[in-house]
């Protein structure tokens, strides 16, 4: 009897085993667009897992939504600590970028949902909010599931969706923006940045162009966006002749979006993402902190599904 027991818990815990690994991208593509910290997404998937594994999977009728409903939880718990840590940081808080595979550019909804633009619009929602808009609009989770993960009712969360959407909407681009033209007007910044080009980095910026720069308090970066064009090229250039230091640039896909890698004296600096409108940049968002340069050694899978 107990040796018949041993073999059906065997059975349970590798079909939970194999449906976590199943998921594990999707899962973690949920909590990175919920948190915008990939350290703190890795934290909620084993959080989420220690949870799957307790659960007797006889009672679960769809495992894809069971996962995604545990992992919605542990995010929300998650971010709303997250949130008291970006009170206490120093200058302005960016997403940590993430190198990212050749399909997560491919696929258009995915890149925009998690380029650094929508990310940052992201964090203008309430935690609630954010896990409705995530949840409904880029993975498209009927209300009825969303309502069961963050403990409302359908008609309260269609309610949030909507008053979400219509939030996102308003700081979202309008337009659309083909890959090729970013990645042609990604290049000429950069191009012209390696080149010490002043009046080819204007060229490239729109008028009203704003960099923000997030240095966590660990390297130096501007403590307030930079805004307008000239400011921008002058603050730059300026900063780059104060170091005397050997920059060398690359181009990359981080997040899904063209964007461009920096190393300093052959050790890695930064990423700096672009905004693209009209055939200008119109932002730019230069990741600095240390501590969110982990992941771009190695590419990390996302997935909508």
């Amino acid at each position: 009897m107990d040796e018949g027991r041993g073999v059906v818990g065997e059975h349970i815990g590798q079909s939970a085993t194999e449906a976590f690994v199943t998921y594990r991208n999707l899962l973690f593509t949920v909590a990175y667009e919920m948190l915008g910290s990939a350290a703190d997404a890795e934290d909620v998937l084993q959080e989420t897992w220690l949870r799957w594994v307790e659960v007797d999977q006889a009672e679960v009728r769809d495992q894809r939504a069971y996962l995604v409903r545990v992992t919605t939880r542990q995010a929300l718990n998650r971010l709303r600590t997250l949130q008291r840590r970006k009170e206490a940081y120093v200058g302005p808080w960016l997403p940590e970028p993430l190198l990212t595979t050749p399909d997560v550019a491919e696929d258009v909804t995915l890149a925009e949902s998690v380029s650094m633009a929508m990310m940052l619009v992201l964090e203008t929602l309430s935690p609630t909010e954010r896990a409705v808009f995530v949840l409904h609009e880029a993975f498209d989770v009927g209300y009825d599931e969303i309502a069961e993960a963050v403990g409302k009712t359908r008609e309260t969360v269609r309610q949030i969706a909507h008053r979400a959407r219509r939030h996102v909407d308003a700081r979202r681009p309008r337009k659309a923006v083909a890959a090729s033209e970013v990645r042609a007007v990604v290049e000429s910044f950069r191009r012209a940045l390696d080149t010490r080009d002043f009046q080819g980095l204007l060229d490239v910026l729109a008028p009203d162009v704003v960099l923000t720069a997030d240095g966590g308090g660990v390297k130096q970066a501007a403590l307030r966006p930079v805004v307008g064009a000239e400011k921008l090229v002058r603050y730059v250039l300026g900063g780059i002749a104060k170091t005397q230091a050997d920059l060398v640039t690359e181009p990359a896909v981080f997040n899904g979006n063209p964007a461009i890698l920096f190393h300093v004296d052959g050790e890695v600096d930064g990423v700096l993402a672009c905004d693209v409108a009209d055939g200008r940049i119109t932002g730019l968002y230069f990741v600095r902190n240390p501590e969110k340069l982990t992941r771009i050694a190695a590419s990390t899978a996302l997935t909508l599904r």
